[in-house]
């Protein structure tokens, strides 16, 4: 079996590189909240089932679990977006906006999360907001980076 998942380079799980674009998508819906658009009751009910582990507690837990053996372990490193300024879109020649990268890798990971929670009607609104917050934040401001984690397991005897 081979899993790939979302990592952190620190052994602390409040690391910056585990909450940033949660950052971005809680101050989107703050804003949202203030607007009228979604109900502090649905925001107080919704519950965001992740967690980025370390690479040490991936091992762990595997060996420690021994269901399967550890074949394969590799950590990367991935851009958040188009992080150089000066490149253009290729079919508008336009400026890359980093904040509509960022959003748009935020929204391909969460989208069905807050479809399923929110419903359809706010999504649209929720991911735009993102763009603006997250072309203020830095992950579209410099060069940020996100773990992800590759393991290869095969079943034990």
């Amino acid at each position: 079996m081979v899993l790939t998942l979302r990592s952190r380079s620190s052994l602390d799980p409040a690391s910056d590189d585990s909450n940033s674009f949660w950052e971005i998508l809680t101050i989107s819906l703050t804003e949202m909240l203030k607007e009228g658009l979604v109900q502090e009751s649905d925001i107080n009910s919704f519950n965001i089932p992740f967690y980025f582990p370390h690479e040490y507690e991936l091992r762990n837990i595997i060996e420690a679990d021994g269901s399967f053996s550890l074949d394969n372990m590799d950590v990367f490193e991935l851009n958040w977006g188009e992080q150089d300024n000066t490149k253009l879109n290729e079919h508008t020649h336009e400026p890359i906006n980093q904040g509509k990268n960022t959003a748009r890798l935020i929204r391909s990971i969460t989208e069905s999360l807050f479809t399923s929670h929110f419903g359809n009607d706010i999504i649209d609104v929720l991911f735009k907001k993102c763009e603006k917050n997250a072309e203020e934040h830095h992950l579209a401001t410099r060069k940020s980076r996100h773990l992800s984690v590759v393991i290869s397991l095969t079943k034990s005897a």
